[in-house]
């Protein structure tokens, strides 16, 4: 690879990290597109700080001749355009190649969702789930946090300690961008967390849990062996799909990502608005949260099907026959 390229994308990763706060997921995201174009680039010995339209628009159909999906490649060109933008700013280049050139656009697939009985059957089963009385007290409490707060997965692993203590009603969640955001507790999310709390201070000094609390996971609700010192987020996928199978349901439908979507598709179901949605789920913008309007054509079709006074003929009288 080109040493060159590769130290401009380090200089562009340290720059948004600094900027705008990126998460990082969003930095490994952005280094791993870019890297994947300066190894294409490279074998036809060109550069990133001086790709051309035209290098742009062949990378992208060589990525869609590969078969990789729309939004693979959208996001592909969305991390050469950030890069672009950058090296313009940065004078390294005098133009944006990547300006005027339209991506393959995400397809309008729906999110995928649960009903409500099946998140019921998913937060009976999590606290059948865990070798002791502490492993399933925690499952429990993760299962119950993360449908009651709509929260990112890397949220919910990385939920500071301290933000839960004195049995909070509202938690507060430092989403992407470091951008803080309030969401209301259920009373059975505030029972799970503060069974999980008593257990998580009680723990015996000697017991696994009792050593992560005392070491590098003193800091978390959820701590775990590891350099980061909190579960990790595909420790949580993993769980997730054991406590699918428990509860009958089919554990490839089941992942955290799908109960925030229920969280959402519940809600509007039961009347919240969508500017209420964006705010719990933390989305930047509404556009985002748009992809739940379905449920508000369906809640709207059923709303004029059942009282609009033309949407059920009057029964026919004796003399109309």
């Amino acid at each position: 690879m080109n040493q060159s390229d590769l130290r401009a994308i380090s200089t562009f990763l340290d720059a948004i990290a600094a900027e705008l706060g990126s998460s990082q997921n969003t930095l490994m995201a952005y280094g791993r597109d870019l890297r994947d174009v300066v190894d294409w680039l490279s074998q036809r010995n060109l550069s990133l700080r001086s790709i051309t339209r035209d290098d742009i628009e062949n990378y992208l159909s060589d990525c869609d001749a590969l078969g990789l999906s729309r939004a693979t490649r959208a996001r592909r060109l969305s991390s050469i355009k950030q890069f672009c933008r950058f090296a313009l700013e940065e004078g390294w280049r005098e133009d944006d190649p990547a300006l005027r050139i339209s991506g393959p656009g995400n397809s309008k697939r729906l999110p995928r969702t649960l009903s409500p009985e099946e998140v019921e059957a998913l937060l009976a089963a999590a606290p059948t789930l865990g070798r002791t009385d502490r492993d399933k007290c925690r499952n429990r409490c993760l299962l119950e946090l993360l449908y009651a707060t709509g929260m990112r997965v890397s949220e919910l692993v990385m939920l500071p300690v301290a933000s839960c203590r004195g049995d909070p009603r509202i938690l507060m969640i430092r989403g992407k961008g470091n951008k803080d955001r309030m969401v209301p507790l259920t009373d059975p999310a505030r029972d799970a967390l503060a069974d999980w709390l008593a257990c998580r201070d009680n723990a015996p000094e000697k017991s696994s849990l009792g050593r992560l609390v005392a070491g590098n996971g003193a800091k978390w609700l959820f701590p775990a062996p590891g350099n980061a010192g909190h579960m990790p987020r595909q420790s949580f996928g993993r769980l997730l799909k054991e406590i699918a199978i428990v509860a009958g349901i089919d554990p490839t439908r089941v992942t955290p990502h799908v109960i925030r979507h229920a969280f959402a598709t519940h809600l509007l179901q039961g009347g919240a608005d969508l500017r209420s949605i964006q705010t719990l789920l933390g989305h930047a913008d509404l556009g985002t949260t748009e992809i739940y309007t379905h449920v508000l054509d369906a809640r709207m079709r059923d709303l004029v099907l059942n009282h609009h006074p033309l949407a059920h003929p009057a029964p026919s009288t004796d003399s109309e026959r």
